[in-house]
């Protein structure tokens, strides 16, 4: 497994970050040239790959047309070639369920299968058909990218201490250099992005590598359970990451009001621009609606919370070797009877960026992490299995007459749900709440009466079983 690390430049010189985005847009055009040829079903018949591209373009001439050094528009060829593949492959993913829809015949679906994987679909009508409707003409936005080779950039500290990254210019034999705000250089192929005056350095590392590097895991086996307040919850009681929930209330009303107030200035800019005073809209739209504060803000709230979640499963993962959790990714039930303002904030919630760091995290310090259906563990009981009633950070059990902490108490269902033989990960809702009900039959079958009062001794004597109270119950009602 690799993992993706990002440098960034510190007060990085105006002139250089402009000659970057001068280059950035030159490979810009160079993407969209690959995009506009072969990123289509007329360009998908002739199969080339991106040596053969850049060979082709390199015998007609149209390299010239660039104005960018060899290496720079080659290495952008092979990367949205690399796209268009991924597109294709998605693509094609999508039409082999339609293949199994459509036959059963093992013959016919090893043909479509066949065509499909060598790219000669375009004379069967209905893969060509399944194609063009899955598959998409692509169009490049990419103009702020320019990917580097490992061995075309280097790196260098300086009598400061400070890390500089050299990497080429437009020119042969001219390196930017690009001071970094971290100690640790960058290896392997290089993909630098621009935005806001600031170069983005995204590289890989290896997991495995990264492992020994990592202080080991604990010896217990944990359940975890997601949350908005906190990141996690253990089956321990403890909460990991408190943080995270003011972190997200805050960001989503500050975005709010700021969007409310933007709408009201594009509006003003809006009827300017209507009674003919464009100086005005465009003065607007220059100083009051750009994108370049709010992409930097909405970056540092991205940082902030990440380092919020890593720091959380870090701590759980500090004393567990094995961490149950839920499936992270999925929805909260019930949302839409919820207001509109919590609506709102749980649409902020990472808990697809909790799902990625107890992955990652437990891949790279050795920890094993087992996902497991989480239908109910928030409504039942740890202790006797029954359906309780939620309300806001409690769970009443009418069983057992005790208040539990709700996440603790799901926490620890989840633990428990891990060696269920009957709930599977896939198992679905309703079927996992059928269960949950027969046990709890199954079980209060099982258990002495308590009362020993005279009306129920007298019941007890009449209706000796269960099911014949049931059915004088229904006969009453009738």
């Amino acid at each position: 497994m690799r993992v993706t690390r990002i440098a960034y430049s510190d007060a990085l010189n105006a002139g250089k970050y402009a000659e970057l985005v001068q280059q950035a847009r030159r490979l810009g055009r160079v993407r969209s040239e690959v995009w506009q040829r072969y990123g289509s079903i007329a360009g998908v018949g002739a199969g080339l790959t991106d040596r053969q591209v850049r060979d082709q373009w390199l015998a007609d001439g149209t390299y010239a047309s660039f104005g960018v050094l060899a290496n720079a528009w080659k290495e952008t060829v092979r990367d949205a070639v690399s796209d268009i593949s991924a597109n294709l492959a998605s693509a094609k993913a999508e039409v082999r369920r339609a293949i199994i829809r459509r036959t059963n015949d093992p013959a016919e679906r090893k043909r479509m299968f066949t065509a499909l994987a060598t790219n000669r679909w375009t004379p069967d009508p209905f893969l060509s058909r399944q194609m063009r409707t899955h598959w998409r003409r692509g169009r490049n936005r990419t103009h702020d990218q320019i990917v580097v080779r490992a061995d075309k950039y280097n790196t260098f500290v300086d009598e400061q201490g400070r890390l500089w990254l050299a990497v080429p210019g437009l020119q042969r034999r001219h390196m930017v250099k690009i001071p970094l705000s971290t100690t640790v250089p960058p290896t392997g192929t290089l993909r630098l992005i621009l935005r806001g005056g600031r170069v983005e350095v995204h590289y890989q590392l290896d997991a495995s590598l990264m492992r020994s590097s990592q202080r080991p895991g604990g010896d217990r086996v944990t359940g975890v359970d997601k949350g908005y307040t906190e990141v996690l919850t253990d089956s321990d009681g403890y909460r990991h990451g408190t943080g995270l929930g003011n972190l997200l209330t805050c960001e989503s009303d500050r975005l709010k009001e700021r969007n409310r107030r933007r709408a009201k200035l594009r509006s003003i800019a809006n009827t300017a621009a209507l009674r003919g005073d464009r100086a005005k809209a465009r003065r607007i739209r220059d100083n009051n609606l750009g994108t370049a504060k709010r992409d930097r803000q909405a970056a540092q709230h991205r940082a902030r919370v990440r380092t919020e979640i890593f720091t959380a499963v870090h701590r759980v993962v500090d004393k567990a070797a094995t961490v149950i959790a839920e499936d992270l990714t999925k929805p909260f039930a019930g949302r839409k009877r919820l207001g509109k303002n919590v609506n709102r904030r749980l649409a902020a919630w990472t808990r697809g960026g909790t799902a990625e760091a107890l992955r990652n995290v437990s891949e790279r310090r050795g920890s094993a992490l087992v996902l497991v259906n989480a239908a109910y563990t928030s409504q039942v009981c740890h202790r006797c299995g029954r359906l309780g009633r939620r309300s806001g950070e409690r769970l009443y059990c009418t069983s057992c007459g005790v208040v539990w902490q709700a996440d603790v108490n799901a926490a620890i269902n989840i633990l428990q749900r891990a060696g269920d033989p009957d709930i599977a990960l896939h198992t679905p809702h309703h079927r996992v709440r059928h269960i949950l009900q027969e046990r709890t039959d199954r079980h209060r079958a099982r258990l002495p009466v308590q009362d020993s009062s005279s009306v129920m001794a007298e019941r007890r004597a009449n209706y000796p079983n269960r099911s014949a109270m049931s059915t004088v119950g229904s006969r009453r009602q009738l």
